[in-house]
């Protein structure tokens, strides 16, 4: 069954959840709106028909998000996931269903299907991933993700490159809190040590460490992302249960010199049938958002092109 969905959000970042009646299967659950994509109708249209008759409302816009394949024991489902953040109308149970709006954060409050779980990973995700740069000077450091904080950052990696491990922990004590006070939260690269012992919200695996990883490495309530560089990576991400990936380079950059870059095509087609969320790295920024969508990330990762000019 390919269903097709809307992560509807408005002008506050909200997003739209409905709960399902109580005689449907897995009736008094909340989902995302959407529904039955019929035989032979386009994906888009097949989305605007279902919010119009579900919710009442008419997408102005619309990117491919993520794609989910899920097995019950009775049938097989394709949840075709689409952002919506414009649309005309006014949001209302059509059905008789309960609607609500809900900021990302409060999603985990809500009893969900089991297929939607990637769906409420992505929809509480932001579109931008700052990473910092190695660390030379931490008063540099501390000025450039507050700047990126104040801008509206929700995610932030520290990388670790060339500290000593008490050094590392002083640095990720200060930094989590100043990033947790903002609202967002902090990831370290690669050190599971320092993540447990500073209590950071999860770690970003290099890709040579996911490759030796046969299980997740921190519990799911704390956040696991992973570099991939190509298919293979990604589906290891997706084996030892990663809750998203940044797949790169989409573009040269100084960072990896040698590097084939991927360009936008391959990315898309690397990530279309992924089922959790990815992130475009690699000589890209804030201004190549909607080109990302395009290609069904996430949103996009960056140093250069978040630490200097912010966004």
């Amino acid at each position: 069954m390919h269903v097709a969905v809307g992560v509807v959000t408005d002008t506050t970042t909200r997003v739209l959840i409905c709960r399902r009646g109580a005689h449907r299967r897995q009736g008094g659950l909340w989902e995302f709106p959407g529904g039955k994509v019929e035989p032979g109708e386009d994906i888009c249209a097949a989305l605007n028909r279902e919010l119009t008759e579900e919710v009442g409302i008419r997408p102005k816009q619309a990117w491919p998000l993520i794609r989910v394949p899920y097995h019950y024991p009775d049938k097989e489902v394709l949840l075709d996931v689409w952002r919506v953040p414009r649309f005309t109308g006014l949001a209302h149970g059509r059905e008789g269903q309960c609607c609500q709006w809900v900021l990302p954060p409060g999603l985990a409050d809500f009893r969900f299907p089991p297929a939607n779980h990637p769906i409420v990973l992505a929809a509480g995700l932001p579109a931008h991933y700052l990473i910092t740069p190695p660390l030379t000077d931490p008063d540099g450091l501390f000025k450039g993700v507050l700047q990126n904080l104040r801008l509206g950052c929700e995610l932030v990696q520290l990388r670790t490159d060339g500290l000593s491990g008490e050094q590392l922990e002083k640095v990720a004590h200060r930094l989590l809190a100043v990033v947790r006070e903002a609202g967002a939260r902090l990831l370290v690269s690669r050190r599971l040590d320092i993540v447990r012992r500073v209590g950071t919200d999860g770690v970003h695996l290099s890709a040579a460490q996911l490759r030796t990883l046969r299980a997740r490495p921190l519990p799911g309530s704390c956040l696991v992302g992973a570099s991939c560089h190509n298919p293979e990576d990604l589906a290891r991400a997706c084996t030892i249960g990663a809750d998203f990936a940044v797949l790169s380079p989409v573009h040269t950059t100084p960072s990896h010199p040698g590097r084939e870059p991927l360009g936008w095509r391959t990315f898309a087609a690397w990530v279309r049938d992924v089922p959790i969320p990815v992130y475009a790295l690699g000589g890209v920024g804030p201004a190549d958002m909607e080109r990302a969508w395009r290609a069904r990330a996430q949103g996009v990762a960056g140093i250069r092109g978040f630490w200097h000019a912010g966004y």
